[in-house]
């Protein structure tokens, strides 16, 4: 044990000759940390065959991967477990007792370290259990309790403040990562981390509309990865704040603002939080995430075999679509081929009362239904844009119902900016009714097989403070909002058992929890390609393969004809083209010759490939590091490829092939580039944009 103790001590200690690691610490805290290396021991750490999760005498902790054949060291001893509060905050709490124990519960059989430390008059229960089906995750759940004489103010508490250390011979970004705080600049979800970034990731309201998120952040490096979340069963309002203060070094926390008092006696839960350890890039913690929340009841949604069908949308000739134009382009529409007709943005007479526009419709709804049938007629399936709990201020709906307003503290009304229309309150049960009034209307009435639900607002909701609601708490409509499409999606299929719930959160990074409540996620207005296809990716991984990915609009894509970025990534294709000859302004969305022949090309790749049917192999290739950028599918024995890059030449590497001959085929050029032979597998290629290979087993 001596041997043990001193030889970890002299690793501690080399970790801290690392310049700059400490970020600002003295001396004095290095010998600190040295001094806790020596006071741990087996009773105060907890692995798996994935990764050790190691304490001191003073409830510091520091993480160890074990992917290689020796365990590597990620983050040093530090106060990873705190809480603020006025005046004082608490960090180092001295070790009273320590237990270990098995468990079972509906995570399966694991084992977990109980400990407790007292730090003044605050009391810190800390247990961390490791599961045997997810040895990659170790979770967290914390009690404080007061035990002195008078009242103790919260400030709030972090939970996993871990400072990740990059490589010492890293060249390009140290380290990539996985955010999911939403911003109405709608950043990319997975970028590299450059010097002096930070970025809160609070999962509340980041600007008047746009907020929420799933709770999970991920930094990676090329060899490894560290994960923090939590996996409560819905929304909470907490910030995962990812930061690189210096060249050297990423910053990672879960946070709570939450601010509160304890009486004499009195004990506060943190969240139950969790760290993970992998390898490659972020698709292995939110794969696992999921099966964690199936764990808790989550399950996702099922979808048509019509959902996998090619869409258009005539949202290209905007608001001030005309029915004629519809009409007039539905021919086109069948000749090409597309599956789905949507009637987007511009149908109503308004937000919030969504009745049909009487200028466009004169007969009222004998006019939609007369084009649903007709789009019927066409073979098509006919889906209908709503953006559901915003209504404008003029609207009847709140002449009639001003108490559907979801209000700020101060009493004012929450703006949505799009449509400069107002919040209604999710948790408000007249709310909900209207809204499944009006699924059923839709569907029902008027015919349509699916909805697509369009708006960033329907991410995240602010808290409600209206008094007409008797919430029990403001936050009661922040937690309510799952329970609402939920409703919603249970109404639509009770109408339509094959109906389309399309969820379209206008850029924001999806909250997991709606995800069980639609069936065909999208792109959600893509910045560019590569949102596109990280958002792919990042889709599959948190809703499995089952359920289908629409790439969006390829008029959003780089250069507005990149379908290569959706067929690639197992997505459904879809547009917005016009038909130049009835629209006065043209645009990207106009349909040319030319553009046509592209389309009708990638409509038969689509359909012949249909690889939006087939499973994402997100653990193959790192995202982040690996060059050029790739993405795989499997179809039955088939492997498909897709490589993306501004430029490439030289040697690409087939990963993921079984011990047998494949032949490999340019399936977009119809190029033959021979056989190779698997598991490890290398062609050399030169292309531009992108290469999309099928390999076919011999």
């Amino acid at each position: 044990m001596m041997k043990w103790s001193m030889a970890l001590a002299c690793c501690i200690l080399l970790g801290l000759a690392l310049p700059g690691w400490n970020l600002g610490q003295s001396n004095s805290a290095h010998r600190s940390a040295a001094a806790s290396a020596q006071n741990t021991a087996p009773d105060l750490q907890l692995q798996s065959s994935v990764l050790r999760i190691e304490f001191d005498r003073n409830l510091h902790t520091r993480i160890f991967a074990l992917l290689g054949p020796s365990p590597q060291s990620l983050t040093p001893f530090s106060a990873t477990e705190t809480v603020a509060g006025t005046g004082r905050n608490w960090d180092d709490f001295t070790l009273n007792s320590a237990r270990r124990e098995t468990v079972s519960d509906a995570f399966g059989a694991g084992e977990r370290l109980s400990l407790t430390g007292q730090s003044g008059d605050l009391r810190k229960n800390i247990s961390v259990t490791i599961y045997t089906d997810f040895p990659s995750i170790a979770i967290f759940d914390i009690e404080y309790t007061n035990e002195g004489a008078t009242r103790l103010t919260i400030r709030g508490w972090t939970n996993h403040q871990y400072v990740l250390p990059s490589l010492p011979t890293a060249r390009g970004p140290a380290f990539w990562s996985y955010q999911s705080g939403s911003y109405e600049k709608r950043p990319d979800w997975v970028l590299p981390l450059r010097p002096g970034f930070n970025q809160e990731n609070y999962l509340g309201m980041n600007a008047s509309d746009y907020g929420g998120g799933t709770p999970i952040v991920d930094v990676w490096r090329k060899d490894v990865g560290l994960a923090v979340g939590d996996i409560e069963p819905g929304p909470r309002l907490i910030s995962l704040p990812v930061s690189m203060p210096d060249t050297r070094h990423a910053r990672v926390a879960v946070h709570s603002a939450h601010e509160q008092t304890l009486d004499p006696g009195e004990s506060f839960h943190t969240l139950r939080t969790f760290v993970s350890v992998h390898r490659g890039d972020y698709f292995h913690t939110l794969t696992e995430y999921r099966r964690l929340m199936m764990r808790q009841g989550f399950q996702m949604a099922s979808a048509p075999d019509s959902a996998f069908g090619p869409i258009w949308c005539a949202w290209g000739y905007g608001r001030s679509v005309k029915l004629k134009q519809v009409y007039d382009t539905l021919p086109t529409v069948k000749k090409m081929g597309f599956s789905w007709v949507t009637l987007d943005d511009g149908w109503q007479n308004n937000y919030g009362d969504w009745a049909v526009d009487p200028k466009k419709f004169p007969h009222g709804d004998a006019d939609m239904k007369a084009l649903v049938d007709r789009i019927h007629q066409e073979g098509f399936k006919a889906q209908l844009w709503w953006s559901p709990l915003s209504a404008v201020p003029d609207s009847q709906l709140l002449k009639e119902h001003p108490d559907f307003l979801l209000l700020n503290r101060d009493g004012s009304k929450r703006k949505i900016s799009w449509w400069n229309s107002f919040y209604l309150c999710p948790a408000d049960r007249a709310v909900v009714e209207y809204h499944k009034a009006l699924v059923r209307k839709i569907l029902g009435e008027w015919g349509f097989d699916g909805l697509k639900l369009d708006g960033q607002h329907m991410n995240a909701v602010p808290a409600c403070y209206n008094p007409a609601h008797h919430h029990k708490r403001p936050e009661d409509s922040v937690e309510a909002l799952p329970d609402f499409f939920r409703e919603l999606y249970e109404t639509a299929r009770s109408v339509k058992p094959d109906a389309l719930v399309e969820f379209c959160p206008c850029g924001t990074a999806y909250s997991f929890f709606t995800m069980p409540h639609f069936n065909m996620s999208v792109s959600s207005d893509p910045e560019s390609s590569f949102q596109i296809r990280s958002k792919g990716k990042t889709l599959k991984a948190l809703m499995g393969d089952n359920v289908p990915y629409f790439g969006d609009h390829v008029e959003l894509s780089d250069g507005a004809i990149d379908f290569a970025s959706t067929v690639g990534v197992g997505g459904v294709v879809g547009t917005q083209f016009v038909l130049p000859n009835l629209v006065k302004k043209h645009t990207t969305s106009d349909l040319t010759p030319a553009r046509q022949k592209i389309f009708e090309k990638w409509l038969l790749i689509y359909k012949d490939k249909t690889l939006s049917r087939g499973e994402y192999l997100g653990d193959l290739y790192d995202i982040g590091f690996d060059r050029p950028e790739a993405h795989v599918i499997r179809k039955g024995e088939e492997m498909y490829y897709a490589f993306f890059a501004r430029h490439w030449s030289g040697t690409i590497e087939l990963r993921g092939l079984q011990d047998r001959t494949y032949h490999v085929v340019d399936y977009v050029n119809n190029r033959d580039l021979g056989t190779v032979h698997g598991p490890k597998a290398t062609i050399s290629a030169d292309f531009e944009k992108n290469l999309l290979l099928e390999a076919q087993p011999q």
